[in-house]
């Protein structure tokens, strides 16, 4: 029997696990990735790291700092292996073993050249090359090559052979006997390309026959190889035969098929919908430069009752719109008719050229930016989309526990809080307010907006203090709290059943005299203090602070409403003085942008050599035109 040291939250998911192979992402309190790895049974391996036995020094240090995770389901260990290792690339998780010389997997490299190569190769270029792979057998790898190389015979020299200088040589009638061959050629292990001794038509042929055993057609190559062994076998030559009887096998575990990563550099998003009774999601698997890197699934809310269609309709809208990059493939588990998919495709391409045309000039020129959807279920997209199901699956399983965990674990901070602070409703909106500012410069205050203990993001805002010039924290709650619910009651929304403002009796009473002037300072809504130090809790019109147990949920509530605001606010505050600080006189200056000012500075070192430089010395920095360097010295002449 497992003894789970976890909380009940946790209890929930461990039950919910599968017992299908797959990678497990374990994290910690702050969704940090903390270690990546790979099991048969995910359930077992899951389960295994919170309950009692023979753990070894590093299961113990790490069961101590895991609070969530997420798995991937995989269609083969082999999936699950190569994943392990794109993701463990990628987050760097400080719990797993890095090597120091950080090598990848080696894929097959067919060489962009008119007599092609093939090679071995750890570095994945944009080339024109072909790759194959990766492959995780080494051994396998290196046996596959070797027969290959024994079948076809193509050359693995490093000369620089074009299928224009063997024409050339042959017009001049070139003696080759004064050109040499290596000595492969003589034992048959290539076909003589640099003597001549092949056309580039028939030598593209043998290997396009490579490329098709690479790709997946090994049938054919396997029955030549077996009838190489028979024969050598029937002739008493044991020692060949064996050899061609261990590429067989390489052959065979190498042609498995892996899903994960692909022979092309290209992006795809797989998108899937999963459903239950009254809850539905979108579950997203993405491939970039031909390698699955992650995943994400999104809860559809209100989605009850509607079609699959509208779903990804939905989904399309507010995932493509709000800055995903677009990629050049979507591969879709719901059959949409002709119209359905040609309105989408339409959408995402005009989508698609806008945020192209950002990086150039005009989106006419824009690139890249066709996009197809693929509804069918064939092949490598068939095993992709089911991939994609499966996990969707499991996704809205793990996403409904944690929402009703979180709900009810917010549920009962609530009350408690309604509780403690004596109030007539329950507080299950709270609003929290923060100022940041360092001696009165780019002084800013933040709110935060918390909805059944779950803090709603789109509803918080940013603000820069505007009347106050000095160094008064009161003054800038007041402007603060003004503006906020004088908007509100303005547009007749809806109050808060709480305020927060971060600090003690000074802040507290500066906030609580502007909501006295716009007359909602009543007992619908209450409005609190709570300082850091001693986490005490300041009422109105109370003289001694209020002290909830620091172990209470109602506490945690309200700490966690604090240090959001607080967060919010330190963050505007830091990019407004990021920014100031940066900020130079030529970005006053039209069509100079971050990139022309830096190459002045780099080439003048500062804004006194740039006014004193003439034109002529300005436009040979580049990028500054003969329009540019005139308004430079225009717009300097005064200054």
């Amino acid at each position: 029997m497992i003894e789970l040291k976890t909380s009940n939250y946790l209890k929930e998911q461990l039950k919910a696990l599968p017992q299908s192979q797959g990678i497990y992402l374990m994290k910690d309190k702050n969704q940090n990735i903390i270690y990546i790895g790979k099991a048969k049974s995910l359930k077992n391996r899951i389960r295994s790291y919170f309950s009692k036995g023979n753990h070894t020094y590093k299961s113990n240090l790490l069961s101590q700092h895991i609070a969530d995770f997420d798995y991937i389901i995989t269609n083969s260990e082999v999936e699950a292996f190569i994943l392990e290792a794109n993701l463990i690339k990628k987050h760097q998780p400080k719990f797993n073993i890095r090597l120091k010389d950080d090598k990848t997997y080696p894929f097959i490299k067919i060489t962009n050249e008119d007599f092609p190569r093939i090679i071995k190769t750890r570095d994945v270029k944009n080339d024109g090359s072909q790759y194959f792979g990766p492959f995780t057998n080494i051994d396998a790898l290196n046996k596959i090559l070797g027969v290959l190389k024994d079948i076809f015979s193509y050359r693995s020299c490093k000369k620089s052979i074009s299928n224009k200088k063997i024409k050339q040589s042959l017009s001049s009638k070139m003696d080759y006997k004064k050109t040499r061959a290596c000595l492969n050629y003589h034992i048959d292990k290539c076909v003589g390309v640099c003597i001549g001794k092949v056309q580039q038509s028939e030598y593209q042929e043998l290997i396009d026959k490579i490329s098709l055993f690479l790709l997946g057609n090994n049938q054919e190559l396997i029955d030549k190889i077996e009838e190489i062994m028979y024969n050598a076998s029937k002739e008493q030559n044991f020692e060949k035969a064996a050899r061609f009887r261990d590429s067989v096998y390489a052959l065979k575990d190498i042609a498995h098929k892996q899903i994960v990563s692909f022979k092309e550099n290209i992006n795809q998003d797989i998108v899937s919908i999963a459903r239950d009774e009254k809850e539905s999601g979108i579950q997203l698997l993405c491939i970039r430069n031909g390698r699955l890197i992650g995943q994400n699934f999104y809860l559809m809310d209100n989605s009850y009752g509607e079609s699959d269609s509208e779903i990804l309709n939905s989904f399309f809208q507010q995932h493509y719109k709000i800055g995903a990059q677009i990629p050049c493939e979507i591969l879709l588990s719901v059959r949409l008719n002709e119209n359905q998919k040609n309105i989408l495709v339409e959408w995402l391409e005009s989508v698609k050229d806008i945020k192209s045309a950002k990086s150039i000039k005009t989106i006419k020129n824009a690139k890249n930016t066709k996009v197809k959807i693929f509804t069918q279920r064939r092949g490598i997209r068939k095993d992709l989309i089911e991939m994609s199901i499966k996990n969707g699956i499991e996704n809205l399983k793990k996403s409904i526990i944690k929402r009703d965990y979180i709900l009810n674990k917010n549920k009962e901070s609530i009350l408690q809080l309604k509780k403690y602070l004596n109030m007539d409703n329950v507080p299950s909106h709270i609003e929290g307010f923060d100022v940041s500012n360092v001696q009165g410069t780019d002084a800013v205050a933040s709110m935060v907006v918390f909805k059944d203990g779950i803090p709603s993001k789109k509803e918080y805002r940013k603000f820069k203090i505007q009347s106050v010039k000095q160094i008064d924290d009161f003054a800038m709650i007041k402007e603060v709290i003004f503006r906020r619910y004088k908007k509100i009651l303005d547009e007749n929304k809806k109050l808060p059943d709480l305020i927060l403002i971060d600090g003690g009796k000074g802040q507290l009473g500066a906030a609580c005299s502007i909501l006295k002037e716009l007359g909602i300072l009543n007992h619908t809504i209450k409005i609190i203090g709570l300082a850091k130090k001693e986490e005490e809790i300041f009422l109105y019109n109370k003289d001694l602070p209020l002290i909830i147990p620091k172990h209470s949920k109602a506490l945690h509530l309200l700490q966690r409403v604090r240090d959001e605001a607080h967060r919010f606010a330190l963050s505007f505050h830091r990019n407004l003085r990021s920014k100031r600080l940066t900020h130079s006189i030529l970005d006053d200056i039209s069509g100079i942008g971050k990139v022309k000012r830096n190459m002045l500075f780099k080439s003048f070192g500062s804004i006194e050599k740039i006014k004193s430089a003439r034109i002529e010395e300005l436009i040979l920095v580049k990028g500054i035109s003969i329009k540019n360097a005139k308004d430079i010295k225009k717009f300097l002449k005064d200054k």
